[in-house]
């Protein structure tokens, strides 16, 4: 029997990745960029407090390019940042690889049934492509499929905050933002999605859970988690599970 969409407007989820899916940022690329350091026998080392301050930056690479240019007090050295930059992706698939990073509660199940509902699903994130093929094909494995369109940092010029991600990402799912929901842990993902005109869920991670909650007022609902949950701004969450009809009766943006 074919799979019916849930009733109403929602036609599509469209997925963040770094510490949306799974809490890959203090878990994961934080890790693989102190073993990277290590590895160049380089003396820094990020704590969660530090990399949650360079989290201000979007993108990895960018990230590090910051960090370099502030450490060397100047432009760094081209070869130094890309040796670096490789070496991390090594380290973050090891660890991917390794089970070491898990999905976030709830997360496979909503997968499911937004598949089961016909509901389309797509990848929407500023981490390049070959970090969430790594996440995918070793946390999602099963249900990657279920997850085609991927809008990764290399498929457009600006990142988050900048809507550009998600506007292409509706462009090629054929969508008006009305009918699609954003699912999003960080305020520059809020605000990628809020700018191409879409209701987003903010489900905060290890790495925002501490910010200001004044930083997530635009979200249509906040979240500390998919499941169990815990309703910090927007309508109530019967049973404490994120299901698709919470996510339909999301508020529409003004």
């Amino acid at each position: 029997m074919q799979a019916r969409a849930v009733q109403g407007s929602l036609r599509a989820l469209l997925w963040d990745v770094d510490g949306t899916l799974a809490e890959t940022e203090l878990d994961g690329h934080r890790v693989a960029f102190n073993r990277a350091f290590a590895q160049l026998g380089l003396p820094w080392r990020w704590d969660p407090a530090t990399y949650i301050e360079l989290l201000a930056i979007s993108g990895g690479r960018e990230r590090l390019h910051w960090f370099l240019q502030h450490q060397q007090g100047g432009q760094p050295e081209e070869e130094l940042l890309e040796a670096l930059h490789r070496a991390k992706q090594r380290h973050y698939r090891q660890l991917l690889e390794a089970g070491e990073v898990q999905l976030r509660a709830g997360v496979r199940r909503l997968i499911q049934a937004a598949a089961a509902a016909g509901l389309q699903q797509a990848i929407v994130t500023t981490s390049g492509r070959e970090a969430v093929a790594a996440l995918l094909e070793n946390q999602l494995r099963e249900l990657s499929e279920l997850l085609p369109l991927r809008i990764c940092a290399d498929d457009v010029t600006a990142k988050k905050p900048d809507p550009e991600a998600y506007l292409l990402a509706l462009q090629r799912l054929g969508l008006e933002p009305s009918e699609a929901v954003a699912i999003e842990d960080s305020p520059a993902g809020l605000a990628a999605a809020t700018a191409a005109g879409l209701r987003c869920l903010v489900t905060l991670s290890a790495a925002t859970g501490q910010h200001p909650a004044a930083q997530f007022k635009a979200a249509s609902s906040l979240t500390d988690g998919l499941e169990p949950t815990r309703v910090l701004r927007g309508p109530a969450c019967a049973g404490g599970l994120i299901t698709l009809s919470y996510l339909e009766q999301l508020p529409a943006m003004p």
